[in-house]
């Protein structure tokens, strides 16, 4: 199957050697995003429920780029640097997907890049 990446300017743009997202069919495989606001590729501060929100905006504009949206994610993965913040983050990741519940699994990591609190991948499909 063949498949083409995704890439757009309104998300952060990639810091290694990954791409923001690769469609393959009907399906769209998003990396992980963390709070790196778009504009300046610089962490954005805060606590972990400011940082889910712009993971999460990120995470729509990579889908948007693709020609999804988030009703389309299937899957989502979100890991923490601290189980504290699940509450924070739960509450940001119902707003944008309460309605469609994607199946998903939370895990807690030792650390993330640059110092991000938490980070997102997800799947979608049409």
């Amino acid at each position: 199957m063949k498949h083409e990446q995704i890439l757009t300017q309104h998300a952060p743009a990639p810091i290694g050697p990954y791409s923001q997202a690769i469609q393959a069919g009907n399906e769209l495989y998003c990396s992980g995003q963390i709070p790196l606001d778009p504009r300046t590729g610089e962490l954005v501060g805060g606590d972990a429920a400011t940082q889910a929100e712009r993971v999460i905006e990120n995470i729509g504009a990579v889908l948007c780029a693709a020609g999804y949206l988030y009703a389309d994610v299937v899957k989502t993965t979100i890991f923490l640097i601290d189980m504290n913040d699940f509450a924070a983050v739960n509450a940001v990741y119902e707003k944008y997907f309460g309605a469609t519940k994607p199946a998903r699994s939370t895990v807690a990591v030792a650390a993330l890049p640059r110092g991000a609190r938490v980070e997102i991948d997800c799947i979608a499909r049409t």
